[in-house]
């Protein structure tokens, strides 16, 4: 009883001309471009913050991982909270919250004060994976859902590539304190703005036409329900072994993006003695592939979908192939002799493991209902962002005890694969297919 046999397939009307979900892609794609810029931040400005507080790697790894003690947990809480309040309501009050402990980081005198503000930054950063994918979930027809993710989630490493050189000059003017004080005040200006331009639904939006509601009920494949049609509790969702094993990929993802975004910056300081103005280059450039790459693995992704009919399945195709190239590409970085050859190789990575990013949250949107998305795609979330806390402590342990990069490297190289070859098993058609007749709720 596949979800994508002939029987769930619904043919989508002829296509209209309603645009107002476009305008809630670019609202949600600014404030994602936000939460990057505040996260690459700390990588950018860690050189100088280990320096003046006099901090250890490990410790600077503690630092960068307080932030994902709170924002696991949040990314499913976050995401639960919006299938009962809207995803409008917490992603709104989300921005204002990590743009004020952004801002406050500046006042980070000690390792312990800026662990504590980090840890509650994360708070509110949490939810913005969940909440973003629920809000495209509620705009946009199936057949657009990978692409409209690709290009909110792509604003992420646009967040990168802008806030790299932003931090950098900011030091430069000034010091590494001004930058979070800058960004954290455009936070309460984007969270402001999110307010005025978003609703939860085509339906509540007071600018929607009867276009914009019908575009957004387009379905190539239904969602798994009971028999009965009747939504399932989020239980039923979470032992799914597909959902599971999307975990996991999505774990190995954030193990390389986290190692990335978290060491990359140092490496290239301590390592490859790349100065602060060859670093607002350095730094940035993996970002700008990672905007194509998240962007195009979203239309590529979608594109199969419509062609094969079978969304799940493209989906899985293009996180394997995109997570075999990345652990690839990831374990030779440090193997490379120039700076130069570092950096474009650290681009292919990027964008690669970013071609993937948007099919993480389109596949559960392919599977899971409206009324349990933001509860399961929260779910999904947090399990993966458990990577930031481990991939930041690992990697400072691993750089203080051996002074070895290559392992550094090797070991997030590893654990992505392991993720793509779960989902090469897991995302295949037939075993959705014995998931449920095993679990299908008795009548």
């Amino acid at each position: 009883m596949s979800i994508e046999t002939a029987q769930y397939k619904v043919q989508p009307p002829p296509q209209k001309k309603g645009k107002l979900r476009w305008v809630i892609l670019g609202m949600t794609a600014l404030v994602l471009v936000l939460n990057y810029a505040d996260r690459a931040a700390l990588g950018v400005a860690g050189p100088h913050m280990i320096k003046e507080l006099g901090m250890t790697s490990t410790e600077f790894g503690l630092v960068a991982s307080a932030f994902f003690f709170s924002y696991a947990p949040f990314s499913f809480i976050g995401g639960w909270l919006s299938d009962k309040y809207g995803p409008r309501n917490i992603m709104g009050i989300a921005v204002a919250w990590w743009s004020l402990f952004t801002g406050l980081t500046a006042l980070g005198s000690s390792f312990t004060l800026l662990f504590l503000i980090r840890l509650l930054f994360g708070f509110g950063e949490g939810p913005q994976g969940s909440v973003s994918t629920k809000t495209m979930h509620n705009w946009f027809p199936q057949r657009q859902m990978s692409t409209a993710m690709g290009l909110a989630q792509g604003a992420t490493p646009l967040g990168g590539a802008i806030g790299t050189p932003l931090v950098v000059a900011l030091i430069s003017v000034a010091d590494w304190r001004w930058a979070f004080v800058v960004l954290g005040l455009l936070g309460i200006f984007i969270a402001i703005g999110w307010f005025i331009v978003v609703r939860d639904t085509p339906e509540k939006h007071p600018w929607a036409t009867q276009e914009d509601i019908a575009i957004q009920q387009e379905k190539i494949t239904a969602p798994i329900t009971s028999a009965q049609g009747e939504v399932p509790p989020l239980r039923f969702y979470f032992r799914m072994p597909l959902l599971l094993a999307t975990s996991v990929a999505f774990f190995g993802y954030g193990w390389v993006l986290f190692t990335f975004l978290t060491w990359f910056p140092i490496y290239l300081s301590d390592v490859r003695g790349v100065d602060l103005k060859g670093l607002a280059f350095a730094g940035a450039l993996p970002w700008i592939f990672g905007v194509v790459g998240f962007a195009g693995g979203g239309i590529l992704s979608d594109f199969l979908a419509r062609r094969s009919g079978k969304p799940i399945a493209a989906r899985a195709m293009v996180i394997v192939s995109g997570l075999i190239i990345t652990s690839i590409l990831f374990a030779f970085i440090s193997v490379v002799s120039t700076t130069i050859s570092a950096v474009l190789l650290m681009s292919g990575v990027v964008f690669s493991l970013y071609i993937t990013g948007a099919q993480y949250f389109a596949i559960i949107g392919d599977v899971v209902p409206s009324q349990r998305l933001g509860g399961v795609m929260g779910f999904v979330h947090g399990i993966a962002n458990l990577s930031g806390i481990l991939s930041p402590i690992v990697a400072g342990a691993i750089i203080d005890h051996t002074g070895n990069w290559a392992m550094v490297f090797i070991t997030a190289a590893g654990i992505c694969l392991l993720g793509s070859i779960l989902v090469s098993f897991f995302g295949r058609e037939r075993t959705i297919d014995v998931y449920l007749k095993r679990y299908e709720p008795k009548g």
